[in-house]
């Protein structure tokens, strides 16, 4: 990558990019179409409350290019804090140029010398390139599945 690329945590400032990325990625991904008002202030709640959430991103030449999302996981097993990476995504324009990998060392050291016990995430089945990326990266396919009650649907 010839450009700086910069990692930095996320500011009340970014949230209209990081709502319209995570919107993307929704409907990239899943097929799904994100109601804004709600997803904009979700975002703003997570900057607002790093003990909930923390989002970090990808900046070139002072451009969002990337962001990846983090939140907590108590293991009582591990006694220790599962950081679960969540809301990733890559600007099209900056795919496949060393943006993910970034944002993932970068969290993958603080969370090392936060203390956490480990790192997860959730990828589709379908998703196989961003299995292969993960495994590069030294994670491994922990053979869970995840179910979910989904309430906030309810709520419309």
């Amino acid at each position: 990558m010839s450009a700086h690329l910069l990692i930095r945590p996320a500011t009340l400032a970014d949230a209209a990019t990081l709502a319209d990325y995570n919107a993307a990625m929704a409907l990239e991904t899943e097929d799904k179409r994100l109601d804004a008002a709600t997803l904009r202030a979700g975002v703003e709640h997570a900057i607002e409350h790093p003990d909930l959430a923390r989002y970090h991103l990808a900046e070139i030449d002072g451009r969002v290019v990337g962001q990846l999302m983090v939140t907590f996981e108590w293991s009582d097993w591990r006694n220790g804090n599962f950081w679960w990476i969540q809301s990733v995504y890559v600007h099209p324009e900056y795919r496949s140029r060393g943006v993910f990998s970034a944002l993932y060392r970068h969290v993958e050291a603080l969370a090392r010398e936060s203390g956490a016990c480990g790192m997860r995430l959730y990828v589709e089945d379908h998703n196989s390139t961003a299995q292969q990326v993960y495994r590069r990266l030294g994670m491994d396919d922990a053979r869970y599945r995840v179910f979910e009650t989904d309430w906030s649907t309810q709520r419309r």
